[in-house]
C-alpha cells in the first residue's frame, strides 16, 4: 500500500514546526486596562474636553460666563487683522529662536568642559543644575530687582551711562533681559542631556583620532558634534516648544512691557481671559495650537532620519 508523505515547506528563516503553528492573538491582561482607563479618563476630563469646549466657544461671543450667541468666524477674522496679536506672535517666535540658539550653544560648551578631565567636575555639575529646580517666577522677580535697582545703582556709581538705566524700561532692549533670564534657567536641562550624550561616546574613538593626529578642535567638530547630533535635535525640539509657551518669566520681569513690547502669545491669551475677551482669546488659543502643530510637523520632517540616538 502506497503511503503519501506530506512535507511542510517552511519559509526562509523559519522552521517547519514554526510554520505549521498558526499565529494567535496575545491576550491582554486585565491589569493593563485597570492602569490605562483612569489615566485616559483624567486626560480626557482635564485636557481633551476643555480643549474641545474652548474651540466651541471660539465661535461665540461669550465673555466666559452668562449668555452667548454664535458669531461664526468673526473672532478669527478680527484676529488676523489685529496688530497687537501679530506683534505677540512675532515677539514669541523671535524670542524662541534666539533663546534656543543661546541655550544650546552655552549648554553644549559647558557639557564639553564638564566631561573633560578637570577637577571637581561632579561638584560643578551640581552647581550648574541649581537654576533648573527654582521656580521661574521667583527667578524673574530676583532678576527684576537686579535689572531695576542693583545694576542701575552700579552704573551710576561707576559713571557708566548705558548701565545707569534699567534695561527693562527700554522697549528695544527689554527682550534681551528675558532671553538672558530664560537661558539661565533653561541651560541646566539641556546641559544634562548633552552630558549624557557625551558620556555615551566611546573613549576609543578619541584615542584613535589622537593617534591619527587630530587636534582637539578637529575632534570636537568632526567626532563630537556628529555623534551628539541626536541630542542636539532633542534639545532644540523640546526647548523651542517650551519657549513658545513663555509666560511666568515674562510676567515677573516686564509684565509684557514696556507697553506691549514683550507680550508673548501665552500672556496675551491669559490677559484676554481676565479682560472680557474670552471667546476672542479662545480663537487666538486655537490658532496658536494649530501654529504649534504645524511647526512640530515641519521640525519632524526636517529632522527625520537625523534624530536617532
Amino acid at each position: 500500500m502506497a503511503t503519501t508523505t506530506a512535507t511542510l515547506v517552511a519559509p526562509k528563516g523559519r522552521t517547519a514546526k514554526a510554520a505549521a503553528v498558526p499565529r494567535t492573538r496575545r491576550r491582554v491582561e486585565g491589569i493593563y486596562y485597570v492602569l490605562l482607563v483612569p489615566t485616559l479618563v483624567l486626560f480626557s476630563l482635564t485636557i481633551t474636553l476643555p480643549a474641545i469646549m474652548g474651540i466651541f466657544f471660539s465661535f461665540t461671543n461669550s465673555i466666559g460666563f452668562g449668555e452667548w450667541d454664535f458669531v461664526g468666524f468673526i473672532n478669527y477674522i478680527a484676529l488676523f487683522s489685529d496688530p497687537a496679536i501679530l506683534q505677540s506672535y512675532l515677539f514669541t517666535l523671535g524670542f524662541a529662536l534666539v533663546t534656543v540658539v543661546v541655550v544650546n550653544v552655552i549648554a553644549f560648551l559647558l557639557a564639553v568642559g564638564l566631561t573633560s578631565r578637570i577637577r571637581m567636575k561632579t561638584g560643578l555639575r551640581t552647581i550648574f543644575v541649581i537654576p533648573m529646580v527654582i521656580s521661574g517666577i521667583i527667578i524673574a522677580f530676583v532678576f527684576n530687582f537686579l535689572f531695576s535697582n542693583s545694576l542701575p545703582a552700579l552704573g551710576q556709581a561707576t559713571g557708566i551711562p548705558w548701565l545707569s538705566e534699567s534695561i527693562l524700561a527700554n522697549p528695544d532692549l527689554a527682550w534681551i533681559a528675558i532671553v538672558l533670564v530664560t537661558a539661565w534657567q533653561s541651560i541646566p536641562g539641556s546641559l544634562l542631556i548633552y552630558i549624557a550624550g557625551l558620556l555615551a561616546i566611546p573613549g576609543e574613538v578619541y584615542e584613535a583620532a589622537s593617534i591619527d593626529g587630530a587636534t582637539k578642535l578637529q575632534q570636537l567638530l568632526r567626532i563630537t558634534l556628529p555623534l551628539v547630533a541626536g541630542y542636539v535635535v532633542i534639545n532644540v525640539l523640546l526647548g523651542f516648544k517650551n519657549y513658545l509657551n513663555a509666560y511666568d518669566i515674562i510676567v515677573g520681569l516686564t509684565n509684557g512691557g514696556p507697553g506691549t513690547a514683550t507680550r508673548s502669545i501665552a500672556m496675551t491669551i491669559v490677559t484676554g481671559f481676565t479682560g472680557g475677551d474670552y471667546a476672542y482669546q479662545m480663537a487666538n488659543a486655537t490658532v496658536f495650537f494649530v501654529f504649534v502643530i504645524l511647526i512640530s510637523i515641519l521640525q519632524l520632517r526636517l529632522t527625520r532620519g537625523r534624530n536617532a540616538l
